[in-house]
């Protein structure tokens, strides 16, 4: 027989709500289990904002670094050093040149016509040096005659005086065995030899001062031939310079240089680059303080990416960069706002990257430097 309280129960059951009578509870739900991939998930970012929050630590801690940084190098501007007009060029662009060799040759005419002018003008120069060297042996030959005769004149003289004193002993006023007369004309030969003795004398004396006009005259010619000779000198090197040579050994860039083109002395024609490159990075004033010359320094080029340069830190700027503008600004004013500075930090490059990547580093090319400032780092000598 069936229980009278299950029957009890499935009356109940069968026998609808009633209207308005509240719903009975419904079994409250199982709590969820947490999702294990999102705990994962979770888990990894959390570890890898500790592990980038600790690498921020230890970079500030230990390197300095900046995007403020690009490749220098030497660049030989290259100008005609006279005016003239382009006959040839021998260079292309991108080429390298050694040192001395010729990049482009001007028309030498007017230069030569110099350079032969003044050759003939030292020539005709040549010539009256020769004249008057001449001059001076004539002038020698005159003097060397003039004294010969200053001896003459002397010796008549002498012989005037003896006969004069000889008539003067035998005519006197006991004695006259000469005739007055005689005695005259013996006083008037001396004077006449004395007379002569004086011009004798004055003609040497000429002689002498026609040889110093002379020698004087050869040593002007000789001094204006000095002066041409340097002349001649300077046009040759004039000449010379119709030949435009590289200062140095590098690669032709910013060629600004055509056949027929009417150059003048200074003008830029084109710029040789060396291959001897560094860094030169703007570091921010707060960021020198643990800086010293010999760290070493990471360097990444963006021409090359994937290729990491390792120089030295070489020198620093002895001025910050707005020294060197050319409006640096006025901080004297009211107006004051303090800027954080840049100073210039020279960088060199390992001899083996820069043999390495000879050509592929060009000054102006950006990169970003590294230095590595921490205490366990050596100095990169």
């Amino acid at each position: 027989m069936s229980n009278p309280q299950n029957q009890e129960q499935k009356v109940l059951s069968a026998v609808p709500p009633a209207q308005g009578a509240p719903a009975a509870p419904a079994a409250a739900a199982p709590p969820k289990k947490p999702n294990r991939r999102v705990l994962v998930v979770a888990g990894v970012i959390a570890i890898a904002a500790i592990a980038a929050g600790g690498r921020m630590w230890y970079r500030s801690a230990h390197f300095v670094e900046t995007e403020n940084a690009y490749v220098a190098g030497h660049v030989h501007p290259v100008s005609s050093r006279i005016a003239g007009t382009v006959t040839k060029v021998l260079i292309d662009d991108n080429q390298y040149v050694k040192a001395g060799d010729v990049i482009a040759e001007l028309d030498p005419f007017d230069q030569g016509v110099k350079v032969e002018q003044i050759r003939a003008q030292i020539a005709s120069a040549e010539a009256q040096v020769l004249q008057a060297d001449a001059q001076v042996a004539q002038a020698n030959a005159q003097a060397s005659g003039a004294s010969a005769q200053v001896k003459q004149s002397e010796a008549l003289l002498l012989r005037a005086n003896q006969d004069a004193d000889r008539y003067g002993q035998l005519f006197t006023s006991q004695m006259k065995a000469v005739s007055k007369a005689e005695l005259d004309g013996a006083n008037a030969s001396r004077a006449s030899a004395v007379a002569d003795l004086a011009a004798r004398k004055d003609s040497v004396v000429a002689a002498k001062a026609q040889i110093a006009a002379a020698g004087s005259a050869r040593d002007v010619l000789k001094a204006q031939i000095d002066v041409l000779k340097v002349q001649l000198k300077d046009a040759e090197q004039q000449l010379a310079y119709n030949h435009i040579l590289a200062p140095i050994a590098g690669r032709v860039g910013k060629r600004n240089l055509e056949v027929g083109q009417r150059v003048s002395p200074g003008q830029q024609l084109t710029a040789l680059v060396q291959d001897d490159v560094w860094v030169t990075a703007n570091f921010k004033e707060t960021q020198l303080a643990d800086m010293h010359i010999g760290q070493p320094v990471h360097i990444s080029v963006d021409a090359i990416p994937g290729r990491e340069l390792t120089g030295r830190v070489d020198s620093f700027s002895p001025a910050s960069g707005n020294q060197f503008a050319l409006l640096p600004a006025d901080n004297a004013t009211g107006n004051f706002t303090k800027i954080v500075q840049r100073v210039p930090v020279k960088i060199t490059l390992q001899p083996a990257d820069q043999k390495a990547l000879a050509g592929r580093l060009v000054p102006g090319m950006s990169v970003i430097a590294e230095v590595a400032i921490g205490d366990n780092n050596k100095q990169v000598h």
